[in-house]
């Protein structure tokens, strides 16, 4: 999590801080600071909670500074503890993110040899040890520091004895350069600079760079230079304000029609889909043995629906990994395996160095990113981009939905190479290319003004269970998530079977149970668990199709969805290629699929 934002020009930096880390709220944090160089003195500024608090402090003189938002880990949230750190002399400020693995040891090392430590911080050892190794010149002391740091940084380091440099680096953390004239920013996400320019250029792992007002360089750790080029991000990253809308969640929701657009715009065909981010061969796409979605968060769930897609559309062996627990398994990989890696800003670590260790045993990679150039996008250098533009709520709405889309996109693109009829392709592309608009309608129904009569439920419980299956299961767990990260309420989500084996037990009077019920081969069974759930109290609010009576009635609240008529009929025929792949798809249909997920 946490953020760093970074300014070097001909502008007062406060403001132009202050208002990139604001870009950056929706990464979480719990304080944050800013550093200023004016003249021959560094000045900082820091607040607890919102970036708002932190505007509120009288700004700081001079063209050149940085800024932090941060979230707890070593040590509470106390300004003693919100970054910028400094060196004992005030002259070294150091902002980070990530952790410093080693640093109770290199602290423990600095206290014996006499440096003051004032937070809890496993970050100020940085500007300790640079100050330590400061011979010659602050460059040459961050290269001699970097090898001493065992673990994951983005760094962005100022100093009173350098004026006029931006000294920043990288290993494992996210930072990028912002390009202008006559003035350069650093970030650890171009969403925090890209009003002002929208030409970046990433860091690699091992990177030390040099900016200044009208120039950059990047140097690797032993000091020789480094050859990387500037990218254009998209004209959508550009625009951040909230225009109508109370805050970014719900303007981001009602963006959802437009992401949906661009995710599918020039990609569908009349029975399949134009990927050409996708590499592998038609010869490599048939002999594949499994797919593995590899993400966190958000983007898992989304993966799961991808699993259902994959297996359904391309009748292939699919799986949902968790990013965090693949990278330190050992599960047998092969040459005909492939891994998705999807994630929203493409710097996911977890999902970044699952990616590289199942590359590393011969898999074949890919990506579904929203970031351009991002590292997994540059990683995979094969994949899909879901254009979404930049998300600055907390909770990620359009990224999941156009994640899905794109993930659609491919398992469609799959199938047809691995024998999907053109009938059945046909069907997918025209639910597809429909979804947008629907979207947009209900946006506008009556429907959407039901969410607000199931807000006035949940805002009182202590507790919230979502459920429900198949496809709907990852939604539910989506659901669930949404809730936890926008109102700290405990959410659940369960695949609606699994109620039985526990989570029946903390359900009364005062549970909210909301529960995807969309008409499908699934629907009956969800519909017992919502029995069970009613029959202990439960208070039941629905997501199903509009002309569900039954669903209907066993609900406080009924938020209802369009009928996906066009296909409701859809039972796959026998597939038209490869007598070695499985001769029928399971009669679910892709409604399941399209419709009752975005």
């Amino acid at each position: 999590m946490c953020g760093i934002v970074g300014y070097i020009g001909k502008k007062q930096a406060t403001s132009i801080l202050i208002e990139g880390l604001r870009r950056l709220e929706y990464r979480g944090y719990d304080s944050a600071g800013i550093a200023v160089l004016d003249g021959a003195r560094i000045t900082t500024s820091k607040a607890l909670g919102q970036v708002k608090f932190l505007a509120a402090n009288p700004p700081l003189l001079g063209t050149l500074g940085i800024g932090h938002t941060r979230w707890a880990t070593h040590g509470g949230v106390t300004l003693q503890n919100t970054h910028p750190h400094a060196d004992s002399h005030g002259r070294i400020t150091v902002v980070h993110n990530g952790i410093i693995e080693n640093y109770a040891e290199l602290r423990k090392s600095l206290i014996a040899e006499g440096t003051v430590f004032i937070s809890e911080t496993d970050t100020e050892v940085i500007p300790h040890l640079i100050r330590k190794n400061y011979r010659t010149t602050l460059e040459q002391a961050l290269l001699d520091t970097l090898p001493l740091l065992r673990g994951t940084y983005g760094i962005a380091v100022i100093t009173s004895e350098t004026p006029g440099q931006i000294f920043v680096a990288r290993n494992g953390s996210p930072i990028v350069l912002g390009v202008g004239k006559g003035e350069n920013w650093v970030a650890s996400d171009p969403s925090a600079f890209a009003q002002h320019t929208r030409e970046v250029v990433y860091l690699e792992d091992g990177d030390v760079a040099l900016v200044k007002a009208g120039s950059w360089e990047i140097l690797q750790h032993g000091g020789t230079m480094a050859g990387r080029k500037s990218v254009t991000i998209a004209e959508e990253w550009t625009g951040d304000e909230k225009g109508e809308f109370d805050n970014y969640m719900l303007k981001e929701i009602h963006e959802q029609p437009e992401s949906l657009r661009r995710c599918l715009a020039g990609r569908l065909l009349m029975d399949g889909a134009k990927l050409g981010g996708i590499s592998l061969t038609p010869r490599e796409i048939v002999n594949l043995q499994h797919v593995g979605f590899v993400s966190c968060g958000t983007s898992y769930h989304a993966s799961l629906v991808a699993a259902h897609a994959f297996e359904e559309l391309a009748r292939l062996r699919s799986v949902a990994e968790i990013a965090s627990e693949l990278r330190y398994r050992s599960p047998p990989i092969g040459t005909d395996d492939l891994y998705v890696g999807v994630s929203q800003s493409g710097e996911t670590a977890d999902t970044l160095q699952a990616l590289r260790m199942v590359k590393g045993r011969g898999a074949h990679i890919a990506g579904v990113i929203n970031v351009v150039g991002s590292t997994i996008a540059r990683e995979c250098g094969n994949g899909v981009y879901i254009h979404s533009g930049p998300e600055m709520a907390v909770a990620s709405t359009k990224a999941f939905t156009s994640q899905v889309a794109a993930l659609i996109l491919m398992a469609l693109h799959f199938g047809r190479v691995r024998g999907l009829s053109t009938v059945e392709g046909n069907q997918v592309v025209s639910a597809l290319d429909g979804v947008p608009a629907l979207v947009e309608d209900w946006l506008a129904s009556d429907s959407y003004n039901e969410t607000r009569r199931a807000a006035e439920i949940v805002s009182g419980a202590k507790q919230v269970f979502f459920i429900g299956r198949g496809v709907s299961a990852a939604v539910a767990m989506e659901g669930a998530l949404k809730l936890k990260e926008i109102s700290y309420i405990p959410s659940f989500g369960y695949p609606s079977g699994e109620m039985k084996h526990g989570p029946l037990a903390l359900i009364d009077a005062d549970t909210p149970i909301i529960a995807v019920v969309p008409h499908d081969q699934w629907r009956d069974k969800t519909v017992s668990n919502i029995i069970e759930a009613k029959a202990r109290g439960a208070r039941v609010i629905t997501v199903s199709s509009a002309w569900d009576t039954e669903v209907n009635e066993l609900s406080e609240v009924n938020i209802t969805i369009p009928s996906w008529d066009l296909i409701s009929s859809l039972r796959f025929s026998p597939w038209s290629r490869s007598r070695s792949l499985p001769m029928r798809l399971p009669g679910s249909s892709v409604r399941t699929l399209i419709g009752r997920v975005i």
